[in-house]
């Protein structure tokens, strides 16, 4: 997933949220929750303009099938290529430039209370589950239908159900250096 050169973990690249024509489902739905915490934030002037942006909001997650809150917390940078079926539980913080696949849960359960914490650069495959006060740590990686109950350490990558972590060696090759943790 990831190439030889990395994506920060730290600076958002807005260019990834950037809109390419009107059918963008994903970066639509994205901006109408920038849009309307932006209008929010500017207080009585803007409120007529988050109104608009609250029926985009509604609009593109009834297209997209997504149920991500106008108040969560999202890092700039976040791609949504595929945002059919995902769900962000609103206390949820997802860092800068994370990927997040179709059919993600980011929500509480588990063992762990609380809701999760993504770092920078994180990439999530489909149909994976983030539950409880788990944080994900910088470029980690969630495999596909992954069920995460425990955090992740940076560069490591969790993958089954429920999920066991792989640590990145030192020469980045991943399966060398695994190990099964407990949920």
């Amino acid at each position: 997933m990831h190439d030889d050169v990395r994506v920060s973990a730290d600076t958002p690249d807005w260019s990834r949220e950037r809109c390419v024509g009107f059918w963008d489902p994903g970066r639509r739905l994205l901006r109408s929750i920038r849009s309307y915490q932006h209008w929010e934030q500017r207080g009585t002037p803007g409120r007529w303009l988050s109104k608009y942006w609250v029926f985009q909001h509604r609009f593109w997650s009834v297209v997209t099938g997504a149920d991500i809150p106008l108040n969560c917390e999202i890092g700039g940078g976040l791609l949504l290529l595929h945002p059919n079926g995902v769900v962000i539980f609103p206390e949820s913080i997802i860092g800068p430039n994370c990927q997040i696949f179709q059919q993600v849960t980011i929500g509480v359960g588990g063992s762990k209370s609380g809701a999760p914490v993504l770092g920078g650069h994180v990439d999530v495959g489909a149909g994976a589950k983030i539950l409880g006060g788990v944080k994900i740590g910088d470029h980690a990686q969630i495999g596909a239908n992954a069920v995460v109950l425990q955090d992740v350490p940076p560069g490591a990558t969790a993958v089954g159900v429920p999920a066991r972590i792989i640590l990145a060696s030192a020469s980045g090759d991943s399966d060398h250096a695994s190990r099964q943790t407990d949920g």
